[in-house]
């Protein structure tokens, strides 16, 4: 990530720039759902990102919906099986992907009924939502955004990676958190996520983020 060129931009530029891009992103598996991931820890705020892209395409006539992996935690007795600050569990054991993968991602394969499930586990009531669903029209965008999410094989069309160094994750996350780090430094050294994902953002100083651009020519390829 070090030698890769990073590029000054705003949020809100960069909000524009990547709604422009999906405009013309045509899914991978032929459907008419785009499906991008807005992966980040907590103290890098994935989901500000989501919801100024979600915005972007509002104003430009395009659906989008704005996903929380944090709404698909699994019950805390699974969580916590191994105390409450075990970063091992955190890593690999937090998050419901079956349930991801089956409320979310199969609801918009080709052929799907893009009835989409927004959340379904409540962490502070650690009870289901009971959230109703929302049915995603044909051409609008999956933005799913939260902490390690490229290591599921989700079949998603765009990925954007917001990355903070390592010194700029731990002032920026809070102290009752600190225990988390360790599952971030796996996931940098055992995924590479800004190696893998289409698109990084170094937020380091929220006020003036960075951007690697476009690494690709065509932003209809993938």
């Amino acid at each position: 990530m070090d030698r890769v060129r990073l590029e000054p931009i705003t949020w809100e530029r960069l909000g524009d720039a990547l709604a422009e891009r999906l405009l013309d992103l045509k899914p991978a598996d032929g459907g008419p759902w785009p499906k991008v991931a807005f992966d980040g820890a907590p103290a890098a705020r994935p989901g500000d990102l989501a919801a100024r892209v979600a915005e972007a395409l509002r104003v430009r006539g395009r659906t989008a919906l704005p996903v929380a992996a944090d709404g698909f935690l699994r019950p805390a007795s699974l969580r916590y099986e191994f105390g409450h600050e075990d970063a091992e569990s955190y890593y690999s054991g937090w998050f419901d992907t079956g349930a991801l993968w089956r409320e979310v991602f199969g609801p918009l394969e080709p052929g799907g009924t893009g009835r989409v499930l927004p959340d379904l586990w409540d962490p502070a009531t650690d009870r289901a939502t009971r959230s109703p669903y929302v049915r995603l029209p044909r051409g609008g965008a999956l933005l799913l955004h939260g902490p390690f999410l490229l290591n599921h094989w989700f079949p998603f069309d765009l990925t954007v990676h917001v990355s903070l160094t390592p010194g700029a994750l731990r002032r920026r996350t809070g102290e009752a958190e600190r225990w988390t780090l360790p599952a971030f430094e796996r996931y940098e050294t055992e995924t590479g996520p800004a190696d893998l994902a289409d698109v990084v953002v170094r937020a380091d100083d929220p006020r003036h983020p960075a951007w690697t651009g476009r690494r690709d020519e065509d932003p209809g390829a993938r």
